[in-house]
């Protein structure tokens, strides 16, 4: 018998969506809420490293995540001027019968894992979020911003990198900018882009794109950060239009494709890792509320899809929610996702700091450590 028979998973995202799942295929009774009414209505692309794909498996996801996607099995480095320096194969993390990575529009997966939340039963509530955690030794009590109200044997605060589930349950940790924004934009994929191609050099600090599909990629330029806030979107579009304007090759055609100022978006790198352990009495966060780093290393879906699968294992696994399994979750995911995290911020650290670090080899330790199981 499970360690749980009811749980509210609380965000919609790649953990919450993953957690709710796992449990619920298994008979375990779920609810999960939303604060936005459309998970799957923003966003440009992802990149999943293949421990992702291999969590997407797990899920029951993958035949349709691999049809929505594009599969590449090496990186590309390349000089401002479009000249290829170097393709590195990437390791195949996710086992040698799945690829090395795989791009894919952010909207389409977070459809993908909403239809199989929906297919194993999970109760969902859009527009919605937990205001009130009433806790005691065998379960917690919520009470919800539409003024439902419901008990529970375990919450999962999966709600993202600033989430409100963490300041409840008492942890004081805000996520910190690293001093570097991202532009995105979403578009047609030029026949000449078969994987991801990082650009070093120019006037930004990382240029680059990653196939999403056989038409589509995404592009993105990683800049210091700026307060953007108060620019038109056909400004935003035009100030992505002119940071690429310094590289070349496939970004001139890419460039040249850019035209859909609604499909542009800016974000600032932010970071943190919650102190173990990630839970408090009944309440455990997993995710972006958990840890979180810039995409250095395409890294930040992959560890919240594997938090998600090692919480359910150990929730169906157990008779109860104890010590002991709060102990296993902690020594399987706490230091795995920290170092993970502290190699993405070292890759931005060099890059803030003109420094002219191992990336290659530190890509490889981690895509080494990632394909072991969580």
């Amino acid at each position: 018998m499970p360690a749980v028979t009811k749980v509210l998973v609380v965000g919609g995202g790649l953990a919450g969506a993953a957690t709710a799942v796992l449990l619920a295929q298994e008979g375990v009774a779920v609810d999960l809420v939303e604060l936005k009414p459309d998970v799957a209505a923003i966003g440009s692309g992802i990149t999943l490293q293949g421990n992702a794909l291999r969590e997407l498996r797990r899920l029951g996801v993958w035949p349709r995540a691999e049809a929505a996607g594009y599969p590449f099995d090496c990186l590309g480095l390349c000089a401002p001027d479009g000249t290829l320096l170097a393709e590195i194969p990437d390791v195949r993390s996710g086992g040698p019968d799945l690829p090395a990575s795989m791009g894919m529009p952010r909207p389409a997966l977070a459809r993908i894992l909403l239809d199989r939340v929906r297919e194993t039963g999970v109760k969902i509530r859009f527009g919605d979020t937990v205001t009130r955690l009433d806790q005691d030794g065998s379960g917690v009590g919520v009470a919800l911003a539409s003024g439902t109200a419901g008990r529970y044997d375990l919450v999962v605060g999966a709600d993202g990198i600033h989430s409100a589930i963490r300041g409840m349950i008492g942890i004081d940790v805000t996520p910190q900018p690293i001093g570097m924004g991202i532009w995105r934009a979403f578009g047609p994929r030029p026949a000449s882009i078969t994987h991801t191609d990082l650009c070093y050099g120019g006037p930004s600090y990382i240029a680059g794109y990653t196939p999403t599909g056989p038409d589509s990629l995404y592009a993105f330029v990683v800049e210091d950060f700026r307060d953007h806030s108060g620019l038109t979107p056909p400004e935003r579009l035009a100030t992505l239009r002119r940071l690429a304007a310094a590289y070349h090759g496939p970004w001139d055609e890419i460039r040249s494709t850019l035209d859909d100022a609604s499909r542009v978006n800016y974000t600032r790198f932010e970071t943190h890792v919650v102190p173990k352990p990630w839970h408090r009495g009944r309440v455990v966060l997993v995710g972006d509320a958990a840890h979180s780093c810039p995409p250095t290393l395409a890294q930040g879906g992959a560890q919240a899809l594997e938090d998600a699968a090692v919480l359910a294992e150990l929730l169906l696994s157990r008779d109860g929610v104890d010590d002991d399994l709060w102990a296993e979750f902690t020594a399987r995911r706490h230091d795995r996702a920290k170092t993970v995290v502290e190699a993405s911020n070292r890759i931005g650290r060099w890059l803030l700091d003109h420094e002219q670090g191992d990336v290659p080899g530190l890509v490889r330790r981690i895509g080494d450590l990632v394909s072991q199981p969580a």
